[in-house]
């Protein structure tokens, strides 16, 4: 889960860590928006490998929160995906998928149960207005909407990073992954989630704007933390396999196309209690039904492409926007996001192929400054998750 870069003439926003950024050495960029730090002196290789290895620091206030409150508030939430709100229980986040009327992906998401009647909800940072008009226009009538626009967010990630916290805040060791809750780090009030974007162990820390640099200044004088930049971020969740919204997933594909049908349970699929009853579902489920196969024979005609992992069999960087061919020459897809992953050490790339291609082993070949270069689908992610279960 992440957002598209936006450079558009208008002024940039800031967010409550801006001057720090500055006062660290960061190169800015424009990022959703906002002026964002791409890197610091150290650079993204460096910045990669100590979130790989120790602790490092994002800013990623960038990210929408809102609030959704009222006894219909989970009912009403569930209409919009195609996801299992209704039995999450309290204290537990999931995965979601906002989706069009088509099934088109809207946004993916984060959402947790606060108990009491209460959704907290993290949305990607360039289409949080868009999201927060699209739920308040669908459901507003049915529980409140409330944005949280004086909320920063910080993410810890990497494998010493609850070592780090627990020093400051003891007992939030015992999250698991996808678990959270409000919590005090060295005195400052925040609310902590054990997930994160980097496929490692780490924590996501939503706290108040006004206490945002305090939190960030105390984590950063930690031995084991640095502070990490957007380019370092793309990096570890390419290698995580994870999407990066407007890139990876849009509103022109659909969950099933995206490979993200593990995140609709049972429950809302065909047979289950709760099945359907989110947009777009006719389209979705018949897409779910074609990849699962009858028979063993895919429905090429229902689920045209599928997203992949593809890794390069010479080392030449694949970057995104590269055409995939068969070794015919026919064309078959497109690369959505590629680079020389530095944990994996060769050339990963992810993209959207034709069905027939879409198995891990085949061959296919992209398309870069005008040469071939040979790549093969492989499973992902491209690394293993070392997310904490318990």
């Amino acid at each position: 889960m992440a957002d598209p870069s936006d450079s558009s003439a208008a002024a940039l926003e800031k967010t409550p860590l801006h001057a720090l950024h500055l006062e660290l050495g960061a190169r800015m960029v424009p990022f959703a928006g906002y002026s964002m730090p791409v890197q610091y002196p150290a650079g993204l290789m460096a910045e990669h490998r100590h979130t790989r290895q120790a602790a490092g620091l994002f800013d990623i206030s960038h990210m929408g929160q809102l609030r959704l409150v009222g006894p219909d508030a989970a009912a009403a939430f569930e209409s919009l995906m195609p996801v299992d709100v209704i039995g999450l229980a309290p204290g537990r986040q999931r995965y979601g998928l906002l989706l069009a009327d088509d099934g088109g992906i809207l946004d993916d998401l984060m959402f947790f149960n606060e108990g009491d009647d209460s959704l907290f909800v993290i949305v990607n940072g360039a289409c949080k207005q868009a999201d927060i008009a699209h739920i308040t226009a669908r459901i507003g009538a049915r529980c409140e909407v409330r944005p949280l626009p004086d909320q920063a967010l910080l993410a810890l990630q990497g494998p010493q990073a609850a070592d780090v916290l627990a020093r400051l805040a003891p007992g939030i060791e015992r999250l698991v992954f996808m678990t959270g809750g409000a919590v005090r780090i060295g005195g400052i009030a925040a609310f902590a989630t054990r997930s994160g974007y980097t496929g490692e162990d780490g924590f996501e820390i939503s706290v108040a704007a006004a206490d945002a640099e305090a939190l960030a200044r105390l984590l950063l004088a930690q031995p084991e933390v640095a502070p990490i930049g957007l380019g370092a971020r793309n990096s570890l969740r390419l290698e995580a396999g994870l999407c990066l919204y407007g890139s990876d997933i849009d509103a022109s594909t659909t969950p099933v196309e995206a490979a993200l049908g593990w995140a609709m349970q049972k429950v809302r699929r065909s047979g289950g209690a709760r099945e359907g009853g989110f947009p777009g579902a006719a389209r979705v489920l018949a897409q779910l039904k074609a990849a699962d196969g009858a028979a063993g024979h895919l429905d090429h005609d229902t689920l045209r492409r599928k997203r992949v992992g593809l890794v390069a069999l010479e080392r030449v960087p694949v970057r995104d926007g590269s055409l995939l061919e068969s070794f015919e020459g026919l064309p078959i897809g497109q690369v959505t996001s590629g680079l020389l992953g530095p944990s994996v050490d060769r050339p990963i790339a992810m993209g959207y192929v034709a069905l027939a291609y879409a198995e891990p082993g085949t061959r296919l070949q992209a398309v870069v400054r005008g040469k071939p270069v040979p790549m093969e689908v492989c499973t992902l992610p491209f690394l293993p998750a070392r997310y904490y279960r318990g």
